[in-house]
Parts: structure tokens; C-alpha cells; sequence
């Protein structure tokens, strides 16, 4: 049997549509080869899962060019979505609704990835942005056996670019609108004070409420302690556990007297000019206020989809990346672990071959 325009080994191959992949596969094998080169942490243990599995063989090149092939079409999809959003947002014409509630989280975080290619500086690591968002109505809380509240995040959205801040902040604004910016009372963003994330904020959600994380800002009070008392533990940590405690309580400007002599200069080789990171987020850590509005002061959901999407896949020991491979797991490990494998990976390759 001869169809038309269609190169086919046999007549079945339309059929199932195998005639529009460039692996002579089925769909099916092609997003189970796609979803086990994202699940595994390389490309040889996701040839050897999908022969344990499915009892065939891909071997791990081509497993690899199907990531690269699934997870570029669901990137494309992707980047048209935050396209349009910004165009949106740009003409003033975001969907908001009028019965405002809860609160929308927006955390993000940059991480380093290893790359084949060395940029202006001579440097082969890139960073990859990483943005979640989830709203309080997705979050389980409870009082544990020690009456401590604890909770528990139930579904969130992670949205992974290896670019520039310029793109990288459509793609945040479009996942923010899919889950609700705009229907809820407040929006908070969470991030380390970087400049780029302070500059989002201000141009993208001007509404929103901005929060350093306190352990990320603790954290960088304890590496100024070391250096500014020689690695004396007895004497950094009560003095860094003390500021910390001042932080919590709001009291900057008693904090930032305190550091008033280090103002323009740092201690020892210490690379944090504590001073200039607390005044440069002065209106971020108010956190006496943020805790009475039960808000989060932590960055705990990027932090650790931090590890879960990037170092989990892309950082084991020796990996180097092309940025194309890298974007594409990138995308689908960040699909997979938003719970959106069957509803954005499957419409994405079935639209693109419809």
C-alpha cells in the first residue's frame, strides 16, 4: 500500500504514527523512552530500565536524541506561552479576577550547571534560573507530637530556564498566571536578595510582597562570623546565633550599627559584605510582621527543587552539558515533577505532530 507524501515501512506505520517521528517508534515509546531519560540520572541507567522494563532496546544515544526531541517541543510550547503572557502583561491586559483569597508563593533560585562551552570570562558553568509557585490553598498543616506546626507543600509548579533574566522572567510570569496570580489577596516572592530576582519583582509582580530568606540571610551571617573571628567557633557562632536572633525580631537597624565599621570593607578574605546584602534588602526582612501574616520566611520549596531538578539529573560526578540537552531535561524533569507529565508533555508532542 502507497500513501501519499508519507514514507512508511509498512502501512501500519501511519496508523500509529510512527511515519511523523524520526525514530520509527510509537508516540508511546517515545515519551516512556523520554520520561525514563529524565527519571533516571543518566542515559546509560535509562537504557538499562527500558530493557528491564519494556523488555526493548534503545540504546542510550538514541535515548538522549528523544529527550532532546521531547523536551525541545514541550521548551518551544513553553516559551510561546511565556510570550504570550508578557505580551499581556506588557498591553496591561492580565487576567485578574475580582474574589481575591489566600496567598500565591513565587520562589526563586539560580544554581550552577557545567557546560561544554566557555562563556567571555572563560568559564564553562552557566546559570539555570528556577522558579516554583504554589498557593496556600495546596498546603497540608498540622501540630506535630512537639506542638510545632509543620506542613507540607501538596502541589506546586517548577519552571526551570538556562538563560537570561530577560526570558527567564516571562516564563516565571506565565507560570504564575496558570496558578492564579491575580485571583489571590496576596502574592509573596521568596528568594536570596540576588539583584536580577529584587528586579522581577519590581517590573513583573509590583504587588507582590518580597521576602529575603532568613536561612539563606543567616547563613551568610555565620560565613561573615567565621572570618570576622578567625574561624574561633566559641566566639562566631554566639555572635552570629545573636544577630540572627536580632534579625528575626526586626530589629536591622540595631543589627546594621552594629556592623557599621565593616560598612565598605570586609573581614579577612570573607567574599560577603554583610552590611551592603542587609541594606540593600531593607524592605525585605521584616520578619515580625511577615510571621504574623503567616507568611513563609524561607525559600525551603526552591531550595529543595533545586536538588530534585537540577543536581539530581544534570550534576552527578563528570557531567558536562551542551545547553540544547541540558533546556531539554531541564523542561521535562521540571514537567514531570509538577505532576504535569500526561497533561503538558503528551498534548505538547501529540499537537506538534497533529
Amino acid at each position: 500500500m502507497e500513501m501519499e507524501g508519507v514514507k512508511s515501512v509498512v502501512p501500519l506505520d501511519a496508523l500509529f504514527m510512527v511515519d511523523k517521528l524520526p525514530f520509527k517508534m510509537t508516540v508511546a515509546t517515545v515519551l516512556k523512552a523520554a520520561y525514563w531519560a529524565q527519571n533516571q540520572c543518566s542515559y546509560q541507567m535509562a537504557e538499562e530500565i527500558i530493557s528491564d522494563i519494556l523488555k526493548i532496546f534503545i540504546n542510550d544515544d538514541t535515548i538522549r536524541a528523544i529527550a532532546n526531541y521531547v523536551g525541545g517541543i514541550v521548551f518551544h510550547e513553553d516559551c510561546r506561552k511565556a510570550d504570550e503572557a508578557y505580551d499581556l502583561f506588557l498591553a496591561g491586559k492580565l487576567p485578574y479576577a475580582q474574589d481575591k483569597k489566600g496567598i500565591l508563593y513565587i520562589e526563586t533560585d539560580g544554581a550552577q550547571v557545567n557546560t561544554r562551552h566557555k562563556d567571555k570570562d572563560n568559564s564553562t558553568w552557566r546559570e539555570n534560573k528556577l522558579g516554583v509557585v504554589f498557593s496556600s490553598d495546596n498546603i497540608h498543616s498540622w501540630t506535630d507530637k512537639h506542638n510545632e506546626r509543620q506542613h507540607r507543600i501538596l502541589k506546586r509548579e517548577y519552571i526551570s530556564y538556562l538563560g537570561s533574566c530577560s526570558e527567564f522572567k516571562k516564563h516565571l510570569l506565565s507560570c504564575a498566571i496558570k496558578n492564579g496570580y491575580g485571583s489571590y489577596k496576596e502574592t509573596v516572592i521568596i528568594g536570596d536578595g540576588a539583584t536580577w530576582i529584587r528586579n522581577i519583582r519590581e517590573e513583573i509582580f509590583p504587588d507582590a510582597v518580597q521576602i529575603l530568606d532568613f536561612y539563606h540571610l543567616c547563613e551568610n551571617v555565620h560565613t561573615f562570623a567565621k572570618h570576622l573571628y578567625n574561624m574561633d567557633e566559641s566566639k562566631y557562632k554566639p555572635w552570629a546565633d545573636d544577630i540572627c536572633k536580632s534579625l528575626k525580631k526586626s530589629q536591622t537597624q540595631k543589627v546594621l550599627k552594629e556592623l557599621l565599621p565593616w560598612k565598605d570593607k570586609k573581614p579577612g578574605n570573607c567574599n560577603i559584605n554583610l552590611y551592603g546584602y542587609i541594606e540593600n534588602n531593607l524592605d525585605s526582612v521584616d520578619y515580625v510582621n511577615y510571621l504574623k501574616k503567616g507568611y513563609f520566611i524561607g525559600s525551603g520549596a526552591v531550595e529543595s527543587g533545586n536538588k530534585i531538578i537540577l543536581q539530581r539529573r544534570l550534576k552527578q560526578a563528570g557531567m558536562r552539558w551542551n545547553k540544547e540537552s541540558a533546556q531539554s531535561l531541564l523542561t521535562l524533569v521540571s514537567k514531570e515533577e509538577s505532576g504535569l507529565w500526561g497533561l503538558e508533555v503528551l498534548r505538547a508532542v501529540l499537537d506538534f505532530h497533529s
